[in-house]
């Protein structure tokens, strides 16, 4: 960290430093854009991994923190930038640095207000574009009145716009549109089989090609990161088993571990193995999904129901113990709500008993049929490049050959104890996306069995941690956490000012980045390749539109 802190004072000597669980920088936006493209390109450096921004409204100004990971060496950077001119706030963007920020600041835009500098596409992302006012704002009136619910067409949905500077400072504005006139535009959704959920894609097309992909955010928002600002640390909770519901497990350990590392709980053992193996079960019964669905969109609606059979043993396992299929609300601040069923282990064993013979009959009834293979190899290529700019991760990131798997990067809970490998292929086509997932099968497999034996000589029956307040208030500071979810890197982020409701709480979505990359993974090919391009990147919905 002192060669980092080194290396960016003598680059933008007016930055402030304060160390953390990572070396945190406050620079100022005048030297932010040149100090980005440093600290993406300068070689001492090498962040060329945005992991995420978050915006921010510190009442006396408003901005953004931005979490930076360096691929080659794991090392973690946290950096502030902000403006103090709430009337008309204005950043500098990074969108032409890293791509994820494409998506990311106009999602900063929709909910504060702030105006990025040289983004080619500044429009809401989730709100319709006549909503009035910015919600995650301090100061945000939330009059119903402002904002009926309105059954007229948005207006002019084309329209978007880009700021630039001036040589004298000042911004001007340039608009734009989304798409011309002359364009040939298709609309997919929002109805649920089209697109995976409530999504809705327009796409311009030259004959059977296309030529540029739009998503169209925000059809089942429900502002959860707002409501999470009036609600105690246990109430927050229930929001992430609604998020990616596929990774419900995942999300929820998450937000504990950012909570328990705020309050400095030490998790009892016993809980700390049942959690990851709840987590693999979630992360089998995801794939499992995957696999339906994908080949079901593909026409293989036999393989749908191959998947699903095992998928439904998982979910039985589930509900033995949570008393739920797939809004689980097991895991808690301490540990987990209860011990597991006094058949859990047996079950368990039971559904990896069964899984390499199930494998080899997906495979024989996709993976090797010429149909597939012809529609899925060399089809929605993304390079290693794109997935690192795009913030791609999870199999969809692994499919290009970057190792970015949370569990090996950054392990948590007992991660570092467990023999298993991470899948990783080269080619990035929808194929490969699809037999990372394949191979993660087994290696969920594998976890498992070393996880039935931990639990069995676990002497201990201690599920939850003894000394967990009843009234939590983290203290004052902020936080960050990573899991490995089924889908990829998922964030949570909290800031406090000491009470017992987060000031701020933020969700780092790996199916927002991913939907970020579907134009780039789409562009140029046929129709009906988007369909089976959008597929293999196994976005959810929920966990976009939280």
């Amino acid at each position: 960290m002192a060669n980092i802190q080194e290396t960016i004072s003598k680059l933008c000597p007016t930055a402030t430093f304060e160390q953390g669980e990572e070396l945190r920088v406050t620079v100022d936006d005048k030297q932010w854009h040149d100090l980005a493209k440093q600290l993406k390109e300068n070689a001492d450096l090498g962040f060329d991994y945005l992991v995420g921004i978050v915006g921010c409204d510190w009442k006396d100004s408003l901005g953004c923190i931005y979490y930076f990971t360096s691929t080659k060496t794991q090392e973690h950077l946290m950096v502030k930038v902000a403006t103090t001119d709430r009337e008309h706030p204005v950043l500098h963007s990074v969108s032409d640095l890293w791509k994820v920020a494409l998506f990311q600041e106009r999602e900063v835009y929709d909910f504060y207000g702030i105006i990025f500098i040289g983004h080619p596409d500044m429009r809401r992302l989730f709100l319709r574009t006549d909503w009035v006012g910015y919600p995650l704002r301090k100061d945000y009136d939330a009059n119903p009145e402002l904002n009926p619910v309105r059954l007229n067409q948005e207006p002019d949905e084309d329209a978007t716009a880009t700021y630039v500077e001036e040589g004298d400072g000042s911004v001007k504005k340039i608009d734009k549109r989304v798409f011309e006139e002359e364009e040939y535009v298709v609309n997919f959704g929002p109805q649920h089989p089209s697109t995976h959920g409530v999504m809705r894609l327009r796409a311009s097309i030259d004959g059977e090609t296309v030529l540029k992909v739009d998503p169209m955010c925000g059809y089942i928002h429900r502002g959860i990161e707002k409501l999470c600002e009036s609600k105690t640390y246990p109430q927050t909770l229930m929001f992430t088993d609604r998020m990616d519901y596929m990774s419900a497990h995942q999300n929820r350990h998450c937000l504990c571990l950012c909570i328990e590392k705020a309050l400095g709980i030490e998790v009892p053992r016993r809980a700390q193995i049942i959690r990851v193996m709840m987590d693999e079960l979630m992360r089998l019964s995801s794939h499992l999904l995957s696999y339906g669905c994908m080949t079901m969109d593909m026409g293989a609606t036999t393989a749908f129901f191959y998947g699903f059979r095992e998928r439904e043993e998982i979910l039985d396992i589930f509900e033995k113990t949570c008393g739920a299929r797939m809004s689980l609300h097991y895991n808690v601040i301490g540990g987990v709500v209860a011990d597991v069923h006094p058949d859990f282990i047996k079950d368990v064993r039971a559904i990896c008993s069964i899984m390499p013979e199930r494998l080899k009959e997906y495979h024989k009834l996709f993976t090797g049929n010429v149909i597939a293979q012809n529609r899925t190899k060399g089809v929605g290529v993304l390079s290693k490049e794109d997935a690192i700019s795009y913030s791609v991760t999870g199999p969809s990131g692994r499919a290009t050959g970057w190792h970015c798997d949370v569990r090996k990067t950054a392990p948590y809970s007992i991660y570092n104890e467990l023999d298993f490998e991470e899948v990783v292929e080269t080619a990035g086509d929808s194929f490969a996306r699809y037999m990372v997932r394949m191979r993660e099968i087994e290696q969920c497999v594998k976890l498992l069995e070393q996880l039935c034996d931990l639990l069995e000589k676990e002497p201990g029956n201690e599920y939850i941690a003894p000394k967990v307040p009843k009234i939590i208030k983290l203290p004052a500071g902020s936080w960050f956490q990573q899991v490995e979810a089924s889908r990829g890197a998922f964030g949570v982020y909290i800031e406090s000012t000491g009470e017992k409701s987060p000031y701020r709480m933020h969700f780092n979505s790996p199916c927002l980045n991913i939907v970020g990359s579907v134009d780039k993974a789409c562009s140029g090919y046929k129709i009906a390749d988007l369909i089976t391009i959008t597929a293999s990147l196994d976005y959810v919905i929920p966990d976009i539109d939280r």
